[in-house]
């Protein structure tokens, strides 16, 4: 408990009433002279929100939230400034969040006074825009680059900040922090709300917008996260930063147009090469198919074994196929975002913090590890299943069907049956040892593609995943560095040319 206390501390106290009185009312007897903000629930631009410093100005009935006052903030110019960092969750199951690298700061326009005789000047202690342009000193800005006006760009912020002498990149890299717990702290009922009621995971995606403000230490914390925050673009400030994001976001989400009848549908090229309609999205009427349910259910009770979470990209199913080539397209699209998780920099930090562990999300973050250090191995692969549409077919071929590792971890009990070509087979019968260190990591290739991780040789060798792995580690195979195991790599597995087209 004491250890979430202190991953999760960016978010100020906060109470939802009248279902907290009680908790709000000691809480409030304990701290003495301390400033609260009062919000409306379901409001926004400002409408309703007051700062207080007395029980009596607490609404008895009505619902309203309840939050302790940063009253010690940053100042800029003497002015308290907020951040609005855009954030796009283009899928919740793969967890896949991305944060547009530039935003908008937004100044008070009254210099800032911690006195309670100014509780009541909203230009004073509230940021937002739709508040303070009525203030006849508001002043605008039509340059994202330019430090003027009570309205800057994200990365004007930053260039300040250099020349004040702060570590810009400490604090972006501590909203990021910030930003991805947020969003894994509500992942567990967004994730089963979705799976209940959307016909298809493609429809589920959001735009937050995050509201930060900084304190006297330069520590960020989330304010709120907004739900279909404001594209209103008011000056050629707000068109430069919004218009920029909303096109890079509409490339990653590639909306599917449905064809009315009789009309041909249209086509398009993914960055994989493959022409078709949308070749990443499964054709009408698949469903996992056994042996898929199967590999989920076996590395989401494994996960927290590693020997066996890293051979789940030994086989490539069709519906782990599909998910990597969508990862991959939207990495392709993102323009000025920047994908923050899953992202092999931090690694496994973050699943300590979900509620369950998702089968997707271990094998976007195994396939990022492995092909980290060549990720144009891994784009030839998928480009080889994309060629022969292995992605859109059923896995009742014997190449794509999975079965537990030969050395794995049992699965009886769960169970599960998995079909292989031979028919149905009880994952138990597998042998119950520990999977051995030396098993050969990244996936298998079907037999009927021109390989990249196959090798003529009858001897046994390194598949590409495994070289790369090593070379990324090189103490862990004797004899050799990790000069000469990646020009092995090179040798084995040449590089295909590649060549990406934009989406639409």
């Amino acid at each position: 408990f004491l250890f979430f206390l202190q991953e999760f501390d960016f978010f100020p106290q906060t109470f939802v009433l009248p279902r907290d009185h009680d908790q709000l009312k000691q809480q409030w007897d304990e701290s003495e002279k301390k400033k609260w903000i009062v919000k409306p629930p379901a409001s926004a631009r400002g409408i309703g929100i007051h700062v207080i410093h007395k029980w009596s100005q607490i609404p008895r009935r009505r619902a309203v939230i309840v939050q302790r006052y940063l009253d010690k903030p940053y100042l800029i110019n003497g002015s308290k400034f907020d951040l609005r960092v855009y954030v796009y969750v283009s899928s919740y199951d793969p967890l896949r969040i991305y944060v547009y690298q530039n935003g908008l700061v937004r100044f008070a326009t009254c210099k800032y006074s911690s006195s309670s005789k100014h509780l009541s000047n909203r230009f004073m202690h509230l940021t937002n825009y739709s508040v303070n342009k009525k203030n006849a000193d508001f002043t605008p800005n039509s340059d994202e680059s330019l430090c003027k006006g009570h309205k800057w760009g994200l990365k004007a912020l930053w260039s300040y900040f250099q020349k004040e002498g702060i570590d810009s990149e400490a604090v972006w890299k501590a909203m990021i922090d910030l930003i991805v717990k947020t969003i894994i702290s509500a992942e567990g009922p967004v994730s089963f709300l979705t799976k209940a009621n959307a016909r298809r995971r493609f429809c589920c995606h959001e735009l937050f917008g995050f509201d930060i403000m900084l304190d006297d230490k330069l520590k960020p914390w989330v304010i709120e996260v907004n739900i279909s925050p404001s594209l209103h673009s008011q000056s050629q400030l707000d068109q430069n930063i919004k218009g920029g994001m909303v096109r890079s976001l509409l490339n990653m989400s590639a909306f599917t147009v449905p064809c009315r009848a009789g009309t041909p549908a249209s086509k398009k090229m993914t960055s994989l090469g493959f022409p078709g309609d949308f070749s990443t999205y499964p054709p009408a009427g698949i469903r996992l198919q056994p042996d898929e349910k199967a590999k989920h259910a076996y590395y989401t009770h494994w996960h927290a074994d590693l020997e066996v979470r890293q051979t789940i990209l030994d086989v490539l199913t069709p519906d782990d196929l599909r998910i990597l080539m969508e990862t991959f397209d939207e990495e392709q699209c993102q323009g000025d975002f920047l994908r923050v998780f899953p992202n092999v920099k931090t690694g496994m930090k973050y699943f300590g913090f979900f509620e369950n562990q998702r089968y997707y999300n271990m094998l976007l973050h195994e396939w990022l590890t492995v092909y980290q250090a060549c990720p144009q191995r891994g784009f030839a692969l998928l480009q080889e299943f994309a060629a022969a549409k292995h992605h859109l077919r059923q896995s009742t071929f014997s190449d794509l069907q999975w079965s537990p590792p030969e050395h794995g971890r049992p699965l009886a009990h769960f169970g599960v049956a998995t079909t292989t070509a031979n028919g149905f087979q009880s994952l138990g019968s597998r042998s119950h040892s520990v999977l051995h260190s030396t098993r050969s990591r990244g996936p298998r290739t079907p037999a009927s593609l021109p390989s990249i991780s196959r090798c003529s040789s009858k001897t046994p060798s390194k598949g590409p995943s495994q070289v790369l792995r090593a070379a990324s580690k090189p103490d862990r195979v004797k004899g050799k560095s990790a000069k000469n195991l990646l020009r092995e790599g090179a040798h084995k597995f040449p590089q295909i040319s590649t060549s990406f087209s934009s989406l639409p």
